[in-house]
């Protein structure tokens, strides 16, 4: 599957009116990027229904689930929607799964104490149901949103690589002494392209508040050497400075050379703030920093 070395995520890809969404995705493959991702949360587009919409939109960029929570519907359900979108967009779909997260997978009245465990098991379930479906070739590639060594390592022996999520370079490195050479890694990178570091950094704590009070998201930054003071009040410089990347082209263009020089295959690219024509003018500013042309 060719995903190319830098991509899009963006959350109103899997939210925003479909007019809208058809539109940025089109501009957003006419200016050479090779990927675009999408959440699923609430208030969005069930996963393989966003999915639909943008690959229906498009013509050559790749989709991907970032990710497709396997609270959301069973696994057998999530087997046949990847191999139904597979099958129709044949080499444009990546399934990303993830357990998400304890306060979002409450709410639908689940049990999240062994989201490892559960992650395992439904990964099992997936592969017993593919028997049944409709061969699909090449099959979309299984990515885990995995943040911790014991899920990348599960993301290593039963997926094509993870899609890591709200991550510093430290971790894609990280990352990929555990997933080893032959697995794919993808890691999201939210950037500002504003050089004023207090309005960058004040765009950056808007974006940054929620995640830090999910405890996955939080725990995972306390693995990597980041203290409580730093994950206060929407996260201190030392903290928005490694999780968002600000300044000019040049500064972001650095930052995801960071990511791919530590072992990153593809980066995923979040424009701040949250908002699809702002985004699509920041992605066209900043491509010809990344190199990223569209095909001729």
């Amino acid at each position: 599957m060719g995903i190319g070395r830098i991509g899009v995520w963006h959350p109103l890809l899997g939210r925003a009116p479909a007019q809208a969404v058809r539109r940025a995705a089109a501009e957003i493959e006419a200016l050479g990027y090779g990927a675009l991702w999408y959440g699923e949360a609430p208030g969005t587009r069930e996963a393989f229904t966003a999915g639909a919409v943008l690959l229906a939109a498009t013509e050559r960029i790749a989709v991907g689930s970032g990710i497709a929570n396997i609270w959301a519907r069973d696994a057998t359900a999530m087997a046949a929607g990847a191999a139904a979108l597979g099958e129709a967009y044949p080499g444009r779909f990546a399934l990303g799964v993830g357990v998400s997260h304890a306060p979002l997978v409450e709410r639908r009245g689940h049990d999240y104490t062994r989201p490892l465990a559960a992650m395992s098991a439904y990964l099992d379930a997936m592969d017993r149901s593919a028997a049944d479906l409709f061969p699909v070739d090449p099959a979309p590639p299984r990515l885990l949103a995995a943040l911790r060594p014991r899920m990348l390592e599960l993301a290593r022996d039963r997926a094509d690589g993870a899609h890591p999520y709200f991550v510093p370079p430290e971790h894609t490195a990280a990352a990929r002494e555990i997933l080893g050479p032959d697995r794919i890694l993808a890691p999201e990178q939210a950037f500002v392209l504003e050089s004023d570091p207090g309005r960058a950094r004040q765009v950056a704590r808007e974006h940054m508040e929620g995640y830090l009070r999910l405890p996955n998201y939080a725990n995972n930054l306390r693995h990597l050497g980041f203290g409580d003071d730093d994950l206060a009040g929407g996260g201190s410089d030392r903290l928005v400075d490694a999780i968002v990347a600000w300044g000019d082209a040049d500064a972001v263009a650095a930052r995801v050379r960071e990511h791919l020089d530590a072992g990153a295959d593809h980066v995923a690219l979040q424009p701040l703030p949250p908002d699809l024509d702002t985004g699509v003018a920041q992605l066209t500013e900043l491509a010809p920093a990344l190199g990223v042309r569209p095909e001729r």
